[in-house]
């Protein structure tokens, strides 16, 4: 079984080969003194028999490359060789090859149209020869052997066919694994970069407004300098502690119960525009009845202000800056706008206000399945206003 097995091996990687080898082999049993079935001994082998068989033999070699034309020759040299009474032993051999080869390389209806036509033909070639009817079992048993030979040739064919199709599932799934994946570190990738941008950012920019106000007061009002320090201190504390959590998320493990983002709250807002307060006017008031949000919708709410402080800081230095939270039945509406002159730098195409900060806003409004505008208030300054979904009746 192992050695067929090689054979087979060096037969698919070598198909003329075989072929060659199967023709030679096929030429050299049809020179056997072998009688044709049903019929008087033929005979004594002539040149011309020999012709005949190699004719016949040799367009074996051609089968897989012209598998009708092959069958159309060695039909021939099979009714020829009947009709001259010269048929060798494996005649039959020979044109069942031939129309097994089409009904392997041609649909179903061109094999079963050729095949026909040569059980037909060479049929009739008995049948003229050796004077019995077409019922006769000679002839029937010829006429079989095409219609086995289709039929084996159509069953390899479909085979082929379904493994070709789930081959090609096969590898279409493993594309979409593949492409899953890719999109899936693009977005964590994102995500991390968003989470850092807004660490990062708004502790720095808080950073360098307490470090402005402690070297503006530090000769005349050390007190408040000091206090200043403090909340530099606590600013530069907090930071590091939210990197380091974000660091966490990245060196994690496959532990279900460890945290995926640092997770701000609405809750610490007084917290987030105090640290602002000192360096820069900021109010804010909260309109509706305050509730419980998803996670998702307040992470967004806190880092969409966050980064509105920031970038009216960078944008609108000393300019007032009023935060404003209005809770309704269908979400949260959040309202930033300072009153400076100036506008948000252009960002990518040219967009005013479409910078990294103001992307990764409007990216954490639609995550949370909300929308975010912002651009220049007809009043003065600029304003962020941002609408996230979180109806009443999801909470209860």
């Amino acid at each position: 079984m192992g050695r067929l097995g090689q054979w087979r091996r060096v037969a698919r990687a070598h198909p003329t080969g075989g072929d060659t080898a199967l023709a030679a082999l096929l030429f050299v049993v049809s020179l056997l003194p072998v009688d044709p079935p049903g019929g008087p001994p033929r005979d004594p082998l002539s040149v011309g028999a020999v012709l005949i068989a190699l004719a016949g033999c040799a367009a074996l070699v051609l089968r897989r490359r012209y598998p009708l034309p092959v069958l159309a020759v060695v039909t021939g040299t099979a009714a020829g060789s009947i009709l001259a009474e010269q048929a060798r032993g494996p005649f039959v051999l020979t044109v069942a090859l031939a129309a097994y080869t089409v009904a392997t390389r041609t649909d179903r209806r061109t094999a079963v149209v050729a095949g026909a036509a040569s059980a037909l033909v060479t049929g009739a070639a008995a049948v003229a020869t050796l004077g019995i009817s077409w019922w006769d079992p000679a002839a029937v048993v010829l006429v079989l052997w095409f219609g086995v030979a289709v039929a084996a040739g159509d069953a390899v064919r479909s085979r082929r066919a379904y493994v070709a199709v789930l081959e090609e599932r096969a590898r279409r799934a493993e594309q979409t694994r593949e492409q899953e994946a890719r999109r899936r570190v693009a977005e964590e990738r994102l995500r991390i970069a968003r989470e850092l941008h807004d660490v990062v950012a708004h502790h720095i920019a808080l950073i360098n407004v307490q470090a402005g106000v402690a070297g503006h007061l530090l000769r005349e009002q050390p007190d408040a300098a000091e206090e200043a320090l403090g909340h530099v201190r606590a600013a530069s504390r907090t930071v590091l502690d939210e990197l380091g959590t974000v660091l966490g998320v990245l060196r994690r493990d496959e532990e279900t119960d460890a945290p995926v983002e640092p997770a701000p709250s609405l809750n610490r807002l007084d917290a987030l525009v105090e640290g602002f307060a000192t360096g820069q006017p900021v109010r804010w008031t909260v309109a509706g009845q305050p509730r419980p949000l998803p996670t998702a919708v307040d992470v967004a709410a806190y880092r969409i202000i966050q980064e509105s402080l920031t970038n009216a800081h960078r944008h609108a230095r000393g300019a007032a800056v009023a935060v404003r939270l209005r809770y309704d039945a269908a979400g949260i509406t959040i309202e930033v706008r300072d009153d400076g002159v100036g506008s948000a730098p252009d960002g990518p195409g040219g967009t005013p206000g479409a910078g990294m900060g103001l992307l990764g806003m409007r990216e954490r409004a639609e995550s949370a399945g909300g929308t975010l505008t912002a651009g220049p208030h007809p009043g003065g300054g600029f304003l962020v206003r941002a609408q996230l979904p979180a109806p009443e009746e999801v909470l209860e």
